[in-house]
């Protein structure tokens, strides 16, 4: 996750303690010494909509081998004895568990953050107001275009509606939310109304997700955007992250070859920015799949990050998170942190390695079939990535 609010407009929020703290790109096993990973908790994948785009191919169905409300809560005490700073509950949609209050009072019971990734239909009024009570950080609700466009990649008929509404709900009740925009073909034109929207709206936060080939995202490999149309959509996100400033958070996730573009689109357009852009980059450190940040799904197996499924490293109910995240001699996850000299291709002998940490590995996979293949969709061009 790259906060280009911070990188251009120095901006400070909660999670740039996270990802902007010295010794965070030298991290084996957490965010800082002494902390855990991230970990996203897929606690259910149990979902009221369809998306094409699902990475865990979630369906309106009950799912057999849930974790239970008590597993589920030894689990976040586990955790809190980690010193994870946040969890984030996805799914799947998290407000479709019955008992997702009392895991959230739990989490905050044991002081951690806890966020929510959402589709927005199920935010009441009611709903948001429980969701402060129980000191729920951040809400991340969405919304992958306007309206009917919207509704298409839910394959649900009025979800824009019910998510736009789920957003002001949450911010009328002082619930911190946002957008979270996935780019593909089909939406990557509408930008400009995101923005629009975000303006009209006074959202406080977006992130941009570049599509992960992952779930049912595995058969959009072919409708993810062209490298150059991914250099199109950065410039106009670093134009309108300097237009908004603070009044915006602005992010990307998922390619952190976007660190690199902004910089080097720093020292062109804007080089009084470009010596901040450069050392925050350097801190960060790039992807962090397998170290600063974890995965846990609805049924306890832990993996690197949750487009990773197929990579088991053990699961919660035989082992705690902690021990199975410190302990495990998997291949992948010791890979994971000491990539570099795995790494082939391109990324192999990329001038900006240090600054991307060989990006991300399941789009690798996806497209050669070798996991430390370099990522196809880093859109730096050979002269650009030359030492």
């Amino acid at each position: 996750m790259i906060s280009v609010s911070k990188l251009l407009c120095g901006t400070e929020n909660y999670g740039d303690s996270l990802r902007y703290i010295k010794g965070a790109a030298e991290q084996k096993y957490g965010v800082s010494e002494g902390k855990g990973p991230v970990v996203v908790w897929n606690c259910t994948r149990t979902c009221n909509l369809n998306c094409i785009h699902c990475y865990a191919d979630s369906k309106n169905m009950k799912y057999e081998g849930e974790l239970t409300l008590q597993e589920g809560k030894d689990f976040i005490e586990d955790l809190a004895k980690f010193k994870v700073p946040v969890i984030l509950f996805s799914g799947g949609e998290p407000l479709m568990r019955n008992d997702i209050f009392n895991l959230l009072e739990h989490s905050s019971k044991y002081n951690i953050r806890s966020t929510i990734s959402t589709n927005g239909t199920l935010l009441s009024k009611e709903v948001c107001l429980s969701l402060k009570r129980f000191n729920v950080g951040y809400i991340g609700v969405s919304l992958d275009g306007v309206g009917s466009s919207h509704d298409k990649f839910r394959r649900t008929k009025g979800a824009f509606d019910k998510a736009l509404l789920g957003i002001r709900n949450c911010l009328e009740s002082g619930q911190k939310a946002g957008l979270r925009f996935t780019i593909n073909r089909h939406n990557f034109n509408q930008l400009e109304d995101i923005f629009r929207l975000i303006k009209e709206e006074n959202i406080p936060r977006v992130c941009f997700y570049h599509l992960v080939y992952s779930g049912r995202g595995n058969e959009m490999i072919k409708e993810d955007i062209s490298h150059e149309e991914s250099r199109e959509v950065m410039d106009l996100i670093i134009r309108k992250t300097l237009e908004f400033g603070e009044k915006t958070e602005i992010l990307t996730v998922d390619n952190h070859a976007d660190a690199v573009y902004i910089y080097l689109q720093a020292q062109k357009r804007y080089p009084s920015l470009a010596n901040r852009v450069l050392n925050l980059i350097k801190i960060n450190g790039g992807n962090r799949s397998g170290m600063a940040f974890g995965n846990v799904d609805f049924r306890g197996n832990v993996h690197p990050d949750q487009f990773t499924s197929h990579y088991n490293f053990g699961n919660i109910r035989g082992k705690s998170f902690s021990e199975i995240w410190k302990k495990s001699s998997h291949p992948i996850l010791q890979g994971l942190r000491d990539r570099k000299p795995l790494l082939k291709g391109r990324c192999s002998h990329c001038r900006w390695l240090s600054l991307c940490n060989g990006n991300f590995r399941s789009r690798a996979e996806a497209v050669t079939g070798d996991f430390w293949e370099s990522d196809p969709a880093c859109y730096l061009t050979d002269k650009e990535i030359e030492s």
